[in-house]
């Protein structure tokens, strides 16, 4: 491998990728070119999917009900006829009617404009709203202003009560001896007489009556009380000011799912909340809010009388369909206001408030209404059945009419344009607890009231659209729960469990029987099977039955992959997972300018999982992937399912094949980087007496995935050839390359022996091929996904330090930086001088065989990962800080955790050392001192970085394209 030498560092050069899996009579593969994988795969994954797909193609048939494209019976379906009056159509079947509406439309509006200073030039071009950001920040702001307006309203009708008290102080003196109000906990009381925390929990519909009994018991006008809060108002005097005229000390708080919207605390910023009290509680299995947590959480703001602005509950998470129980929060702020603590109930049905309309008008909880056959347009021969809610969902969608105001999309579920986006409150009084305007253009309102209008918001309208959408989704979900079993070499796990999971009995054996029962009756039969099938699954259900249990609340599927490994087991590595889920997204969406969106069958997106914000949730997804429990975020697929139109078994049947084709393509890429084989092995070759190897790592390839350094014997005549160069040139590169493969792990734990020969740039191979003992082992920590840390080290940078303390010479003292995160660099420097000040403790210490730690003080690591990922960038960097002659500030400490394979014990152990009081690590504390670096530093951020299977770099390319714009 050249090198590039620059200011007495040696940058790697020249890269080749690290061989996976299989022994090489040289050092590494090339990398492969763009779209394929390499060589040794032996595959082709480019993104165009001819050859993927197995001869499959998409496309009508003429009269075959399972196939794609329309069946007699959905011809015959009046329920479906409506359906597809509504859209454009999968092959624009109805774009001439489309077409029609809007030109009698646009017609009148273009000769209104062109009328109007017909001189005037263009001012918003096609350009400016085609772009990205032009369609995200619309969507964005419409969203954001929903919330936010919300977060207003419940922060203003919280200290409404507070401002009142005060102009009872002042204006509204007169009334203080006669006006009363009844706490939550329904006890009246004169206004005056509540105390704060009572001020701060009057139930809503209180607050709300208090202008109104003004106005009618006093004569109070309502200009005179707009006039009281322009004075005495949270909008004018601002929170901060009531906070402090009632001493309150503790600031309310907002709490939502940990699973809510990045817009939840990003609008409590704004509304002055504070990011900081919108407090996340954790949610369940189902990634819905966890109620026993939610409940622990008011009882302990009830004890420390912290006042609680409102209880959010999602009808429809934008990344798994959940849907919270808020029948449950309801009933739970019934109890808690009895207690004395009230608060807002909202329901962020931005997803899902369209999903009401499947319920018939006289739904009532506990009615026992199915909804899975079309309602009442037509017969049970529907070529899409129409399918109801779980029996939950539907009973928190019935429960929004008590919700205190909901948030609504309908450029989600409501399939109108963006941007669209509504505010309802139950009590319209609570519209005039925000009393700035901010007038927006019309149109996005008026194509929402003309889709309800047209469409209808009732069962036989969006209910009916929704119901065959819900239809379609639980068909896709019954294949993402049974496509896979125990003789495949991968598995696909659904986020939401199966009901057989669900069980507190449930046994490995019940679970796959019931997903037997699945491939037997659903995967494998029509819609109209389904629908007259009247064999049960070993739980007790229906075909068309079990099919409403199966995936999310709504109409999203999340589901994960995970691949068996050469020798059968599932794989245990959370960052193998995801990287094999990343390929196949890759596969099935647009992330280059190479690909073609013509030649995608099917698209699915993705998101991740963190243990932070999923706790247990995510936990118990890992746990059922066969993956371990780490802090790892987990990568998880989703598919939206959007489309009412017919979805007849094959054409789903078609789209999973080609599904399943792609992700064998892929697991053979994963099986291979992670199998353990023999294979050829890179060393920096360090030190005089003894020398050491200093193994070149890769985190890509499962035989190079370690950080190794171990003592070794050179044959007599290969040892004074080195020492010699070593003296003549001290700053030479010098390392040691393997011929034959080997299992070094075999080799480093058994003193066994490597063939290979020395190198350097000034003499090139030293042949021939010599044999080299493996004398001790120092260092051998993987660097696989369980090895590796969440974060970066913070307050300084970590270092092995191996070699003699005790020795006079400074050419036996080196050091390697510790590798406990990817993406990473290797930063080696042979032969360091490290200085005291006084005498070092324990100076023995490094003669065991076990590395110190040694921390540069005045380098903070996570202020500098990533590392740029191109040697040659780093080397042309003026003031990159590990160089030749560089002094650092450093301690040294005996390592508490020596051995451990756990990176996260790792890094937290480190993280500590010299944190608290001296005397707590007197025990490991070696010295603190200077260190410079000597000759011969090497820097590496490719070979250990890069990916050899990575296709085109999508953020470099799209870069290239774009700068190809006016060219």
């Amino acid at each position: 491998m050249s090198k590039i030498n620059l200011g007495g560092v040696t940058f790697g050069a020249g890269l080749s990728a690290p061989s996976l899996g299989k022994a090489n009579t040289s050092s590494g593969i090339s990398v492969p070119k763009v779209g394929s994988i390499s060589a040794n795969a032996g595959i082709d994954v480019s993104k165009g999917l001819s050859g993927i797909t197995g001869g499959i193609e998409l496309k009508k048939d003429n009269g075959n009900v399972f196939t794609s494209g329309a069946s007699k019976k959905s011809v015959e379906d009046k329920s479906h006829q409506a359906i597809s009056s509504y859209f454009i159509g999968p092959r624009a079947e109805n774009l001439s009617y489309f077409k029609d509406n809007m030109n009698v439309i646009l017609d009148h509006l273009e000769k209104g404009r062109l009328d109007y200073f017909p001189e005037d030039g263009e001012f918003i071009t096609d350009d400016i709203q085609a772009s990205e950001t032009f369609q995200k920040r619309t969507a964005s702001v419409a969203k954001a202003v929903g919330d936010l307006s919300q977060l207003m309203v419940a922060r203003n009708i919280k200290y409404y009560p507070l401002a009142m008290r005060q102009a009872f102080d002042g204006p509204l003196g007169f009334l203080a001896d006669t006006f009363t109000v009844k706490t939550a906990q329904n006890v009246e009381k004169l206004f005056t007489e509540l105390t704060t925390w009572e001020l701060l929990n009057l139930r809503p519909g209180t607050i709300l009556d208090i202008p109104d009994r003004l106005n009618r018991d006093y004569g109070i006008s309502s200009k005179y009380i707009e006039q009281i809060l322009d004075q005495y108002g949270i909008q004018s005097r601002g929170k901060e000011a009531l906070d402090r005229d009632f001493g309150i000390e503790k600031p309310a708080q907002y709490m939502l799912s940990n699973t809510r919207h990045y817009s939840w605390p990003k609008g409590g910023a704004v509304a002055g909340i504070g990011s900081e009290n919108m407090v996340g509680i954790p949610v369940d299995y189902g990634a819905r809010i966890n109620m026993e947590e939610l409940e622990k959480r008011l009882e302990e703001n009830l004890k420390n009388k912290q006042a609680v602005y409102a209880v959010a509950a999602i009808i429809g998470t934008t990344e798994e369909g959940a849907v919270d129980p808020l029948g449950e929060i309801l009933s739970l702020r019934r109890r808690f206001q009895a207690k004395g603590l009230s608060f807002l109930v909202h329901a962020d049905a931005a997803w899902g408030g369209y999903f009401a309309s499947m319920l018939p008008r006289d739904y009532t909880p506990g009615s026992g209404f199915m909804g899975t056959l079309p309602v009442g347009l037509g017969d049970a021969e529907g070529f899409v059945p129409d399918s109801s809610l779980r029996k939950d969902t539907q009973e928190d969608l019935w429960w929004l009419r008590q919700a205190d105001s909901i948030t609504l999309d309908p450029h989600k579920s409501g399939y109108v344009p963006y941007p669209a986006g509504g505010l309802a409150y139950r009590d319209g009084r609570m519209r005039y607890l925000i009393t700035w305007t901010s007038p927006k253009p019309g149109a996005s309102a008026v194509s929402t009231f003309m889709s309800n209008k047209c469409i209808g918001l009732n069962p036989d309208g969006y209910g009916a659209l929704l119901g065959e959408v819900t239809y379609s989704c639980s068909r896709l979900s019954a294949q993402w729960a049974a496509m896979t079993d125990d003789t495949m070499e991968f598995v696909v796990v659904p986020f939401n469990m199966l009901p057989s999971e669900l069980e507190p009995n449930a046994t490995p054996e019940s679970i796959e029987a019931e997903k037997q029962w699945i491939r037997d009756n659903i995967l494998s039969s029509s819609n109209l099977e389904i629908v007259t099938n009247s064999s049960t699954s070993p739980g007790g259900d229906t075909a068309l039955s079990l099919l409403r249990k199966l995936g999310s609340d709504l109409n999203i599927n999340a589901f994960a992959i995970n691949f068996r490994t050469t020798e059968g087991r599932l794989n245990t590595d959370t960052l193998e997972a995801n990287y094999l889920m990343r390929r196949v997204v890759e596969n099935f969406s647009v992330d280059s300018p190479g690909d073609d969106p013509t030649k995608i069958p099917l698209y699915l997106t993705s998101t991740e999982f963190s243990p932070e914000l999923y706790g247990d949730c995510a936990r118990k997804f890992k746990e059922r992937l066969g993956l371990r429990d780490d802090n790892e975020d987990l990568f998880v697929l989703r598919n939206v399912v959007m489309s009412p139109f017919p979805t007849e078994k094959d054409f789903i049947t078609e789209l999973t094949t080609i599904f399943k084709k792609v992700v064998e393509k892929e697991v053979t890429v994963s099986r291979e980087r992670n199998a353990l084989t023999e294979d050829n092995h890179e060393f920096l070759v360090q030190g005089q007496d003894p020398i050491y190897f200093v193994h070149k790592p890769s985190f890509h390839a499962a035989n190079h995935r370690r950080q190794t350094i171990f003592e070794v014997d050179l044959p007599e005549d290969t040892k004074h050839d080195y020492l010699t160069l070593k003296s003549q040139y001290p700053e030479e590169l010098i390392t040691f390359s393997t011929t034959q493969a080997v299992d070094l792990t075999k080799a480093i734990n058994e003193s066994g022996e490597l063939i290979g020969y020395l190198n350097s740039d000034m003499t090139r191979p030293m042949l021939p091929s010599v044999p080299v003992k493996v004398k001790r082992k120092w260092l051998d920590r993987p660097l696989t996904g369980p090895s590796l840390a969440t974060d970066y080290p913070s307050g300084r940078m970590p270092f092995y330090l191996y070699g003699d303390l005790d020795a006079t010479d400074s050419a036996q003292l080196h050091i390697d930086h510790a590798l406990l995160r990817y993406p990473n660099i290797q930063l080696t420097a042979p032969a360091i001088n490290l200085s005291f000040p006084t005498a070092p403790q324990k100076r023995d210490a490094s003669h065991d065989g076990t590395p110190l730690v040694l921390f540069i003080n005045d380098v903070r690591e996570e202020t500098m990962q990533p590392f740029p990922d191109k040697n040659a960038t780093l080397a042309s960097l003026p003031n990159f800080f590990f160089r030749e002659g560089k002094e650092f500030a450093v301690s040294v400490w005996k390592d508490p955790v020596a051995g451990s394979q756990d990176g996260q014990e790792v890094l937290e152990a480190w993280e500590k050392m010299g944190k608290g009081d001296e005397g707590d690590d007197s025990q490991l504390l070696v010295g603190r001192g200077k260190m410079t670096l000597g000759p011969g530093v090497f820097v590496d951020a490719e070979w250990l970085n890069v990916d050899p299977y990575k296709r085109v770099d999508p953020v470099a390319a799209w870069i290239k394209e774009l700068e190809k714009i006016g060219e």
